[in-house]
Parts: C-alpha cells; sequence; structure tokens
C-alpha cells in the first residue's frame, strides 16, 4: 500500500498494488494494476483528475498498469482540436452517414444488454468475457459517480452500436464500444465510426481531449490507437508526442 498526496486533492489517495496475475495482452507475461481503494468516496471531479495522471476506471475501480518488468500499457489521449482525418476515416464516415445518434441515460436497456451480449460472444471468445451476465453489464460499464453516457447509434431505427463514455473536466473519455458483430455490418467499421463520432462530440462540448485508454505497440487490439493523431502518451509522469519505444 503507498499514498498518493496531490495538491488538487484534498487528502492523500490509498493505492494498492494487485498481485501478480496473466497479462490479458502480451503472452507469456505477468502483469500488475495500481488501483485505488475502493474504500475511498471518489467523484467525477476526482476522477476528473486521475485520468491526467494516466489512470482509467473499469466499473467503479480505478486503475493503472503497474507490471514490475513490462512498460508495454501506455495510457493514450488524442488532442481532437487539431485531429485531422486520414482516407480511410473520410471513407468509414461516408459509408455510416445515415446513423443518427442519441444520449441516453446509463441504465439497463434490454436491447443494449442483448447487442452487448452477442458483441463480446463473437469479439473475445475465449477471453473470459464471452459469458455475459446482465446482472454485471452495468457494473461493468457505468459507475456511482462517474458522468456517464450511453451513446446510441441508429440507422432507420435499427440498433448498431453503444458508444459507453466517461464526461470529464477537459475531454471525454472512451469507456467501451459494442455493436452488431453480424458480417454485413463488418465492412462499416462501426468501432472507427464510433472514436470518429466521439472526436466530434468533444469539439461539439469545446473540449481538448479525448481519452481511449491504453495503447500497446505489439498487442493488435490495442495498437490501432495509433491510427488517430495527433496522438499524447503519458508515461515518467507526463505526456508526451512521441511513445517511450522511440525515444
Amino acid at each position: 500500500m503507498s499514498d498518493m498526496d496531490r495538491n488538487f486533492l484534498k487528502k492523500p489517495i490509498n493505492l494498492y498494488l494487485s498481485a501478480d496475475h496473466d497479462c490479458s495482452y502480451l503472452p507469456d507475461r505477468q502483469a500488475n494494476s495500481l488501483f485505488v481503494d475502493p474504500e475511498r468516496e471518489l467523484t467525477a471531479e476526482i476522477y476528473s483528475e486521475l485520468i491526467q495522471q494516466g489512470f482509467r476506471r473499469s466499473g467503479s475501480y480505478i486503475y493503472t498498469p503497474y507490471c514490475k518488468k513490462c512498460q508495454e500499457c501506455t495510457p493514450v489521449r488524442l488532442n481532437v482540436q487539431n485531429f485531422l482525418l486520414s482516407r480511410s476515416q473520410k471513407r468509414c464516415k461516408n459509408k455510416n452517414k445515415l446513423i443518427t445518434i442519441e444520449e441516453k441515460s446509463p441504465l439497463y436497456d434490454a436491447e443494449h444488454y442483448q447487442m452487448y451480449a452477442d458483441y463480446v460472444r463473437s469479439r473475445h471468445a475465449g477471453g473470459g468475457m464471452d459469458e455475459p451476465d446482465d446482472d454485471k453489464y452495468l457494473e461493468f460499464l457505468t459507475s456511482k459517480w462517474s458522468e456517464t453516457a450511453f451513446f446510441e447509434m441508429r440507422e432507420e431505427g435499427q440498433l448498431l452500436g453503444v458508444a459507453v463514455t466517461d464526461i470529464v473536466d477537459d475531454g471525454l473519455s472512451a469507456v467501451y464500444t459494442f455493436f452488431n458483430p453480424a458480417d454485413e455490418y463488418k465492412s462499416r467499421s462501426l468501432g472507427v465510426f464510433s472514436v470518429l463520432w466521439q472526436v466530434e462530440e468533444a469539439q461539439r462540448r469545446g473540449l481538448q481531449w479525448l481519452y481511449l485508454g491504453y495503447w500497446i505497440k505489439d498487442c493488435q487490439k490495442m495498437s490501432y490507437k495509433e491510427n488517430y493523431q495527433p496522438l499524447e502518451y503519458y508515461y515518467n509522469h507526463s505526456w508526451h508526442d512521441a511513445p517511450l519505444s522511440l525515444l
């Protein structure tokens, strides 16, 4: 156990280091996480400060990777005010130009849950997430203290996906996106479209950042975040324009 005493906090926050466990992203590696005391009373304001220090939330738990022999998990954020679309991203937007987005409260919705269950069974088979539980669904995606929205994507009334997004002081945080995993929608790149829309939503709100979680160079599921530029990388207690591996 250790104490983190930041000027922006009224009192220190206790941090706990997890036991060694198998890494979810890189084979044959052991991982550890540093997480905020689950007994600490949290607020959206506190989280807004912690996310600027490289932390993320999963449900009500706030954590950051803190592995003993590895620094591959790097927090990243996108400067939305300077973002420029690539050609492929422009094509993605055009393919999905008929999609409408509506903000919903972070409450249980049977239609949302069924799509979430279909998505995790399709995309995370054998990874520990492929047995969804409707009792734990909202525990994973929401918390009692965060300012969270479910952005519902529909086309001609049909639900295509949901982007779960936290609103923090200086930006938006892309928590999780799930969408229709059917083969007929693969060419639509709905995950890419979700990120592009969240960029635009941050711009509309006059915010600077879209927090994208952790970038891992050698993990395909996490390295795609480099496709969104200009990206900033958090290490050595500050944000940088390039990853540590290039220095």
